[in-house]
């Protein structure tokens, strides 16, 4: 339920904040969250990712994502570079890993905002970030949400649908669970446990 902890990951030293990620499954509201947040405190820091895909009209690189070619993608990878991968739509996502703990180093507030694979990597690399999972109120509820947009052939949404199962039954790995029913209501609670609020 929201707010109900699924055990602790293990403390970072004093003065350092943890690295916050927040995962779950697709329509379940991360990136609304993730704005109200930004709009309210704007000193958490929301890592920007790289990919490499094109830009969309309006994008700009190092703002909504870092524009990479795939050779410099490979490089990343290579060098360790990333904390986190995934390739979805035929394209690469990726964490640098750098400015994340350039910033927790310098005690800002971190999050990100990935998938179940790239969480899973995550707590690898950095066994004290925090997991956080999104729930829907209900499944009923995320078909709702998933199918609501009218703007998708179906057999893209039995995708989507069976990839929200999947990623459904991985909310156990999480060290606490959110419910997504007031947008609001979750941002403080994620506030709370960033410690900001």
């Amino acid at each position: 339920m929201s707010g109900a902890s699924r055990g602790a990951a293990p403390a970072t030293p004093a003065g350092r904040p943890r690295l916050t990620v927040l995962s779950g499954p697709s329509g379940v509201g991360k990136s609304t969250v993730v704005a109200h947040l930004r709009k309210a405190h704007p000193e958490v820091w929301l890592s920007v990712s790289a990919t490499t895909r094109r830009p969309r009209p309006g994008e700009r690189h190092g703002v909504q994502y870092f524009f990479v070619e795939d050779e410099e993608f490979d490089k990343l990878i290579a060098n360790g570079e990333l904390l986190e991968w995934a390739e979805f739509a035929g394209h690469r996502y990726g964490t640098p890993r750098r400015p994340v703990l350039d910033r927790l180093e310098a005690g800002e507030p971190v999050l990100l905002e990935i998938d179940l694979q790239g969480a899973r990597q995550v707590r690898e690399a950095m066994p004290d970030a925090r997991l956080v999972f999104l729930a829907p109120p209900s499944w009923d509820e995320l078909v709702r949400r998933l199918t609501g947009r009218g703007t998708e052939p179906p057999e893209i949404i039995r995708r989507r649908l069976d990839a929200a199962r999947i990623e459904l039954a991985a909310e156990a790995e999480f060290d606490i669970t959110l419910v997504n029913t007031s947008v609001e209501a979750v941002v403080s609670e994620l506030l709370a446990l960033m410690r900001l609020s």
